[in-house]
């Protein structure tokens, strides 16, 4: 399928089934199971690889209504679906709910484990299924740290895999590292860059191969002005220089809206270039650095 807003060759799991958008929310308050069904064809239609699903709290205490949503979704699309559900159980209800058949034979994926919940792994000798690894959290003596620098994310990416590759013989192909992409308006330390090291990190490590990188990039741009000092479209040009300087390193999959129209920025393109002097700076220097993307 090639889609003009996938110009990178990227796969993009569909994210609006979900009630972070106030428009899916009232589908969930409402139940209306048809909406939701409108929502998830929209996204296969736009190039969608999967679609991610989440009914957000409602899930805790309205299990019928989540089997009922997976089974909707089903009856009307056949893409493999990534659950997000808070609790192990809840993975196991979704896992037992999907219909791999009506996805063409593909797995679900799992969203997500993070060395601190592993739990959802229990899950794995009665169900296959993919998974998404969080690695901006690592364990240290049984507690659960943000992971801040480059050699963080990328070492806990690392282990993660490998356990997964050799403690439960998945391969990594079936593995997606969840990358952060942090807000830029108060990244003053260097987040950014420590997620674009960590994805050349992971990206060249041989033993890695197969290996998926992914992340969401809704937050980059969140409180900033709607235009860029050219008068582009500042967000989604913020998102897009991301994945200009990300996939050639491996970054393959965004967890997004399919019809944002992701696409190259070319060398000379004004916010790739503030995004670029972005990266070099920390402190009040990156906040000053913010600035240009605005102001000429």
């Amino acid at each position: 399928m090639t889609h003009e807003h996938n110009a990178f060759g990227i796969r993009i799991i569909g994210e609006r089934i979900n009630p972070g958008f106030k428009s899916t929310r009232a589908m969930f308050e409402n139940k209306d199971l048809a909406s939701i069904q409108e929502l998830a064809v929209k996204q296969e239609a736009a190039g969608a690889f999967a679609l991610n699903v989440n009914i957000g709290a409602q899930a805790m205490v309205d299990q019928p209504f989540l089997v009922d949503v997976i089974r909707a979704i089903q009856a009307v699309v056949t893409l493999p679906l990534s659950f997000d559900v808070p609790t192990t159980e809840l993975f196991a209800l979704c896992l037992a709910t999907y219909d791999r058949a009506r996805a063409g034979g593909e797995l679900p994926i799992v969203n997500s484990i993070t060395e601190h919940r592993w739990d959802p792994m229990t899950l794995y000798g009665d169900h296959a299924f993919r998974v998404m690894v969080m690695a901006s959290e690592r364990v240290v003596d049984g507690v659960g740290m943000n992971n801040k620098t480059a050699d963080e994310i990328a070492s806990t990416a690392r282990r993660a895999a490998l356990r997964l590759r050799d403690d439960y013989a998945m391969p990594l192909d079936h593995v997606y590292v969840d990358l952060s992409v942090s807000a830029i308006i108060a990244d003053t330390e260097g987040l950014n860059r420590a997620t674009l090291d960590a994805i050349k990190a992971i990206g060249s490590d041989p033993e890695l191969k197969g290996l998926h990188m992914m992340g969401g990039l809704s937050n980059i741009g969140q409180q900033l002005p709607a235009k860029a000092a050219d008068g582009s479209d500042l967000k989604h040009c913020l998102e897009n220089a991301f994945l200009t300087l990300a996939v050639p390193h491996g970054f393959d999959t965004v967890l997004g809206t399919p019809w944002r129209g992701y696409a190259p920025l070319p060398d000379d393109n004004y916010v790739l270039g503030a995004y670029r002097n972005f990266l070099e700076q920390t402190g009040s220097n990156a906040l000053r650095a913010v600035r240009k993307f605005y102001k000429a």
